[in-house]
């Protein structure tokens, strides 16, 4: 939506037509146009997508709390007097008396005092293959709390599941997800337009106060993006690193320049996407000479600290795996594999050694779905939903308010192009080809978009309608 009073007289703020271009403009002054009809065009068409997106994250940014009452009963219990806890085998045959369906896949001892131990079973009758079945147990007494669904290594319980996926999909599957791609691919581009075309202006057209009507619809409008493209732009790019084509790309382009995320060679689990996949590799923990609290004791002696996720080894050629698995700063992502024949620690891999880029996509990836700083992320992304979708109903009430409040206004003219200096022109179209090949949800829209204008177009000066270019 236009962030630009353009339409509108400065003194008396009733519309007026915007004139022809003139020829001999450079700079800022033969951008502009276009980069407002882009602007309000791409708020149009894309802001219902936006507004999907922004309302089904508040909801999620929401979620973490929600899920703490929800599910309070199978998350906490009561602290034992001496606060000593069974050994990590028994909790497991505790677990497996109360549910002997399906294998053992991971065991999460309890990371802190009053906390639950969780123990995943995959392949249990009736569970998605997507998920696992979590059973809670006190860590004091061996008693089972209950068993729950779980999805993703955030340990996602039924409420933050569903509405994961709603945000994600809406609960369509791999089509559902092109709607998020969509939203994604253009935010960026929205919020930057918003930004150049806000700075643009005079100091005067930007006062709030004392203004009416579309003007301070708009002000507000252009106030609140200001303030919110950083936060929007880091959802956006964050977003796009796990959507399905243009995530595709950018792992295409991490693999070229070796700056994939590691993993221990005795698992093909993890991966920094595991947040939104499913369960790791299943195993069985029996079998093994040494057994779950030796592997976790030697774990313990390589520095990893709670809270930790036990996986057992896949096959009889497999080692256990101990990970790291907190996502709140600062980040704790170590890992080690452990031989099941005599508790040795094979292999150690550091978060600190993740090449750079590794690193970078961890920390947007969590801090984009409210983990890397606890309850302040999530605040932070609770209001940017909400301002997003403020700033959404902001530009289409300018829209109608343009009309004269009778009905939507009139597009802006077409051809601001033709007034762009080609020096200009020539390199920004190659720059958005190459956009549009990465960012495929960019692309096919904008050209899709330019189609339809360049017919529209030629219709109109068919009939004699043309406007300027």
């Amino acid at each position: 939506m236009s962030a630009e009073p353009t339409l509108l007289a400065p003194d008396d703020g009733q519309e007026t037509q915007l004139p022809p271009p003139s020829t001999g403009r450079s700079g800022w002054a033969s951008l502009r146009p276009l980069v407002l009809r882009l602007h309000f065009y791409a708020g149009v068409l894309i802001a219902p997508f936006l507004l999907i997106a922004a309302t089904t994250g508040l909801l999620y940014a929401c979620s973490y709390q929600a899920e703490k009452i929800v599910y309070s009963h199978e998350l906490r219990v009561p602290v034992g007097e001496n606060k000593a806890e069974l050994p990590l085998s028994k909790q497991v045959a505790a677990a497996r008396k109360a549910h002997p369906e399906g294998t053992v896949s991971a065991v999460r001892p309890s990371p802190e005092d009053g906390a639950t131990t969780r123990v995943l079973l995959s392949g249990a009758p009736g569970v998605d293959s997507k998920y696992t079945l979590a059973v809670f147990v006190n860590p004091y007494n061996g008693e089972v709390r209950g068993a729950l669904e779980q999805y993703g290594s955030t340990g996602a319980l039924p409420l933050r599941t569903w509405i994961d996926e709603l945000h994600r999909d809406l609960h369509l599957g791999e089509p559902g997800r092109l709607y998020s791609e969509l939203a994604a691919s253009w935010l960026w581009v929205i919020a930057g337009g918003g930004v150049v075309l806000w700075f643009g202006r005079r100091r005067a057209q930007r006062k709030v106060r004392g203004s009416t009507g579309r003007r301070r619809t708009l002000s507000l409008h252009g106030s609140v993006g200001v303030w919110a493209a950083t936060g929007l732009v880091f959802l956006s790019a964050t977003g796009l690193t796990w959507s399905t084509y243009a995530g595709e790309s950018v792992g295409d382009l991490r693999e070229a320049i070796g700056q994939t995320t590691p993993e221990l060679t005795a698992s093909a689990a993890g991966g920094e996407h595991a947040g939104h996949g499913g369960p790791g590799p299943a195993g069985a923990t029996g079998g093994d000479v040494v057994g779950l609290d030796a592997v976790l004791k030697a774990a313990r002696a390589e520095g990893l600290a709670d809270p930790v996720e036990v996986v057992p080894p896949a096959d009889a050629s497999s080692a256990y795996v101990v990970r790291q698995i907190q996502r709140s700063w600062p980040e704790k992502q170590d890992s080690v594999a452990v031989d099941p024949a005599t508790g040795e620690v094979t292999e150690v891999l550091r978060f600190a050694d993740y090449p750079v880029l590794a690193k970078l996509s961890r920390w947007g990836i969590d801090a984009h779905t409210g983990t890397l700083f606890g309850l302040a992320n999530q605040i932070a992304l609770a209001v940017l939903a909400l301002g997003l979708i403020t700033m959404i109903v902001w530009g289409y009430r300018m829209w109608w308010q343009r009309g004269r409040g009778g009905s939507f206004g009139r597009p802006l003219p077409r051809g601001a192009w033709q007034d762009v200096p080609a020096y200009v022109l020539v390199p920004l179209m190659a720059v958005i080809a190459v956009l549009g090949y990465f960012v495929p949800l960019l692309g096919i829209p904008l050209a899709a978009f330019l189609a339809v204008d360049i017919a529209l177009g030629e219709i109109a000066y068919r009939r004699g309608r043309r406007s300027y270019g």
